[in-house]
């Protein structure tokens, strides 16, 4: 094939994977936004609408862990592609009914429907964009994945100020739909297709990550990195409305505001760890950096004389540039393992963020309860931050590694 023919099928890999991440991204954030009018609509108020919201965000992560094992495994065993057809096929038919649901037990088995589709998107996308790019141009791919797929929560954040709660959920279904349309010209990667003919029971081996203690040890590490990133979105701008209660200030906060701000400030954090991580050829450095710009603003965020909204919502942004080392995150679990188990990591392993959400929540409604909201939030950051450091100490510098190898 011809280098002009390579390069044209290449970007169409990065565009299918950049959008497919877009819809997963509107979709994990949307419920963020509309968790208190969703609520309110099927009859719920006061203390129920933050319980209520912890338990089905706890529905919809547990189903992102199920999903990222079965997808990852899929990913792995029958092919990439066949992971991004089947999971934006699920994710849209199950968000469709999350506009439909009339009561809270169905609102919670269809967020976790949902999950489990969502939890194939980005893996998958990284995967197959990490083994098709050039392993010196590769950090450009995934940074654009992300910094694209990211602005997903903006979409939504803005679809959720214009429409219903239902008819946002029924908008992120036809997105989905019609990605899924867009994803017919999608190839498999050639380092896949060359181990095809392995014994099926070497390629996604889930189990396999855990008889090893230095496969383990990798894994646990790939997990823990990426601790304070879901730290933020998930406790930090998703329960805002309670900080800014708690901090006692004057005016209302906007969850859905927040989050759109937190998600641009993550977009322009995605575009600068990928450019800081090609120029510096390095990804355990740039993490760093951005750990520290993490607490530095969870104790600002924390702590800061508001004036108005506004101050606060810039805050927010902050918070989201902070952790936007996302994508080279997911960048170093792909890159950590051989062909026949990247899938299963790359896809794992940002699910399994997603879900320490479950921990984490159980964590804050603990310290919530005992220190108070401000000085929970205060700890719980900088326990995840020391975690995540710790763990980019001890790992492997992946830059410009080989991937074409197996385990």
């Amino acid at each position: 094939m011809k280098r002009s023919g390579i390069k044209r099928y290449v970007n169409s890999l990065v565009v299918i994977a950049a959008l497919g991440y877009f819809v997963d991204i509107y979709d994990l954030i949307l419920f963020s936004i509309v968790r208190i009018p969703s609520l309110k609509a099927l009859g719920l108020s006061g203390s129920d609408l933050f319980n209520t919201g912890v338990m089905l965000l706890n529905a919809q992560m547990a189903g992102m862990l199920i999903g990222g094992i079965f997808w990852g495994i899929l990913g792995d065993r029958k092919g990439r592609v066949s992971v991004l057809f089947g999971s934006i096929l699920l994710y849209s038919l199950a968000n469709i009914a999350n506009g439909m649901v009339h009561s809270i037990p169905a609102y919670a088995v269809w967020r976790f429907i949902a999950g489990v589709g969502l939890a194939g998107e980005l893996g998958a996308g990284i995967t197959l964009v990490a083994e098709t790019l050039p392993k010196e141009t590769r950090g450009w791919g995934t940074m654009i994945i992300a910094s694209v797929g990211i602005s997903g929560a903006v979409l939504a954040g803005a679809v959720a100020q214009v429409f219903d709660w239902r008819v946002a959920y029924f908008i992120g279904g036809a997105l989905g739909i019609g990605l899924l349309f867009l994803r017919m010209s999608a190839f498999e990667s050639g380092m896949y297709t060359s181990i095809e003919n392995q014994d099926s029971k070497k390629r996604g081996n889930f189990f396999a990550l855990f008889t090893s203690a230095r496969r383990f040890s990798k894994y646990l590490k790939c997990i823990i990195i990426g601790l304070p990133t879901w730290f933020v979105i998930g406790i930090l701008i998703t329960f805002s409305p309670e900080f800014a209660k708690a901090m006692g200030l004057s005016f209302e906060v906007s969850a859905g505001q927040a989050v759109m701000w937190a998600y641009g400030g993550l977009v322009l954090g995605d575009i600068l760890s990928g450019v800081l991580s090609q120029v510096w050829r390095s990804r355990r450095v740039v993490v760093l950096f951005f750990l520290a710009l993490t607490i530095s603003a969870t104790s600002i965020y924390l702590s800061m004389p508001y004036s108005g909204p506004l101050s606060f919502y810039l805050m927010c942004g902050a918070l989201g540039l902070s952790v936007g080392y996302w994508a080279i995150f997911v960048t170093i679990a792909a890159e950590q393992f051989g062909t026949n188990l990247r899938a299963t990591v790359a896809t794992t392993v940002p699910n399994f963020i997603r879900g320490s959400i479950i921990p984490l929540t159980a964590l804050f409604a603990y310290s919530k309860g005992t220190i108070g909201i401000l000085k929970g939030g205060l700890a719980l950051g900088l326990g995840c931050v020391a975690l995540a450091a710790w763990a980019v100490f001890l790992m492997e510098e992946t830059f410009g590694k080989e991937l074409n190898y197996t385990e």
